[in-house]
Parts: structure tokens; C-alpha cells; sequence
């Protein structure tokens, strides 16, 4: 049975882990206040950049363009988006099962062949350590591995993957791109989102950008709208990755913010069981002393 001393040093422990989990919740609230202001910064500039979009889209044929062209989804790359590190509650998991769940619809079966995506060829990108460290022990073909971005979130490394996809999607080696991340919600909500990068999406642009509503305005472009299209849609592709990468960013210091403040209160609920159950050991060992005292005064009577 425990003694007074092994509670001690127990209770000692538990709050030694209180204080780095409370540190811990504190540095990622800091790190979120940042990444919120920055992905808050980058809304307009991509809002204004639709705009544009969806008004050279009207003019400019926008299903010539190689971005924009739909092929049969026969070889398919998905993305798939963790953290580096862990200590984030299920942030890492939610996404790992659900690229799980999401390659093995594409990929169809392994006994039968049969389902939504039998005879495609898939292929996985990996950006994070969990995501390196997951696939790693798993039989999934993987193409690309991405880690220790999140530190400092950047355009140049949004544009470095973002080129690479834009390069593979244009030669044909891939007939769709799709990205599966972590969507900051809220501190207390992240949502799991499998969503397409390419080719771009026709909800992007809006009906009247392919004949669909009434015809719009027209103006007058220099150099021409083909040309601006062309420059575009590759710039769009870019701060789409660059959204994604700060929403991951953003969610996971959520994550690991609410984690560690669910994990300092369960520490304190531990010291409060664990001073309890001492001050009971020690009453017991007080009161054993007292009769004993009672007892040793009564014999010598």
C-alpha cells in the first residue's frame, strides 16, 4: 500500500506536468493570435482576387485553359495535411482516418476490385511529420513528402508546392488534385475537409463565367483577357495552398490549445484526488498513533 511519501512524490510529478501543459496552452494561444491575424490579412486579397477572375472567366473561354480542363479522373494525387508535432488532442487523427477512408473509396476494394474508384492510380503528397511517420508503416504509394513548414508559414513555400501540382496537372500525369486538411473553425472546432484543387473548381467563378446566366458587362483589357487568365490562374492555385496552409496552421494551435487546457484541469482534478487520498493515509496513520499511545497509558495503569 502507498505511504505518505509515494503520494508526495506523485503529486509532485502530476504538477510538474501541470505546469508544462499550462505553458504549453499559453504558447499556443499566443501562435494562434498570429496565425488567425494573418490568415484575417490574406481574406481580401484573395476575395478581390475571384472577382477578378470571375470577370475575365465571362470573356475569356475559361475551359480552354489547361487549369480548368476536366478530364476522366483516372490517376489521382491527394494531398494530405498534418501537424509536425503532436500533443494536439485528435487534430492529426481525424485527418489521418479520414485520408484513410477517402483513399480507399478511390482505390476500390482490394479483393473484388469493385467501387467508386477501382483501376484509378493513386498517389499521396505529404506535408507534416504524423502525416511521414503514418504513412510510413502503411502499404499507400507516396510521391512527395513535405515537413517543417509550419513554423513559419510563407508564400514562397504555398508557391514551391502549388508549382509542382500546376506542373504535374498541365503534363497530364494527374488528372485531378485533391487536398485533405484540418479547417480552423473556431478554437474549440476544427473540420476535417477533403476538397478539389484541380482542376479548379467551376463553382469558383460563378454560373454567368460559363454561359449560365445573363451576359455581363464587358471592358476592355490590356494585354488581353486570355493572357490575364493564363497569368491568374496559377496565382489562384498558390493562395489556395497558402489558405490551406495557414488554416492547418491555424487549427492545430487550436487544437493544442484546447488539449492542453483539458489537460492542466484533468492534472489539478489528479492533485486534488491525490491530496485526498494522502491526507486519509495520514489521518489513519495519526489516529493508529494516538491509540497506541491510549493503549500503551492504560496497560501501565
Amino acid at each position: 500500500m502507498a505511504n505518505v511519501r509515494d503520494y508526495r512524490t506523485r503529486i509532485r510529478s502530476v504538477r510538474s506536468t501541470q505546469q508544462i501543459t499550462r505553458a504549453m496552452k499559453l504558447v499556443s494561444a499566443a501562435k494562434l493570435r498570429r496565425a488567425q491575424d494573418r490568415i484575417l490579412s490574406a481574406r481580401p486579397y484573395a476575395r478581390k482576387m475571384l472577382e477578378v477572375l470571375s470577370s475575365l472567366a465571362a470573356r475569356a473561354r475559361p475551359e480552354r485553359h489547361p487549369l480548368l480542363s476536366r478530364r476522366p479522373e483516372e490517376k489521382v494525387l491527394v494531398v494530405v495535411i498534418t501537424a509536425d508535432k503532436g500533443l494536439c488532442g485528435s487534430f492529426n487523427t481525424n485527418i489521418l482516418n479520414r485520408a484513410r477512408a477517402f483513399l480507399n473509396e478511390r482505390m476500390g476494394s482490394a479483393a473484388g476490385g469493385e467501387g467508386a474508384g477501382a483501376g484509378e492510380k493513386i498517389q499521396v503528397d505529404i506535408i507534416g511529420r504524423k502525416a511521414r511517420d503514418w504513412f510510413r508503416r502503411r502499404d499507400y504509394p507516396v510521391r512527395r513528402t513535405v515537413v517543417d513548414i509550419f513554423r513559419d508559414v510563407s508564400f514562397e513555400e504555398a508557391r514551391g508546392i502549388a508549382g509542382d501540382l500546376i506542373d504535374l496537372f498541365s503534363r497530364g500525369e494527374f488528372d485531378a488534385v485533391y487536398l485533405v486538411y484540418n479547417e480552423f473553425k473556431s478554437v474549440m472546432q476544427q473540420r476535417v475537409v477533403v476538397e478539389p484543387l484541380l482542376p479548379i473548381p467551376r463553382a469558383v467563378f460563378g454560373p454567368a463565367a460559363f454561359g449560365e446566366a445573363g451576359a455581363p458587362e464587358d471592358y476592355i483589357y490590356e494585354p488581353d483577357q486570355e493572357t490575364l487568365f493564363a497569368a491568374l490562374l496559377p496565382k489562384h492555385v498558390m493562395i489556395q495552398v497558402q489558405r490551406v496552409l495557414l488554416e492547418s496552421a491555424a487549427a492545430e494551435h487550436g487544437a493544442r490549445m484546447t488539449a492542453m487546457e483539458n489537460a492542466t484541469k484533468n492534472a489539478g482534478d489528479m492533485i486534488d484526488s491525490l491530496t485526498l487520498q494522502m491526507n486519509k493515509i495520514r489521518q489513519a496513520s495519526i489516529t493508529k498513533e494516538i491509540l497506541e499511545v491510549v493503549s500503551g497509558a492504560e496497560a501501565l495503569k
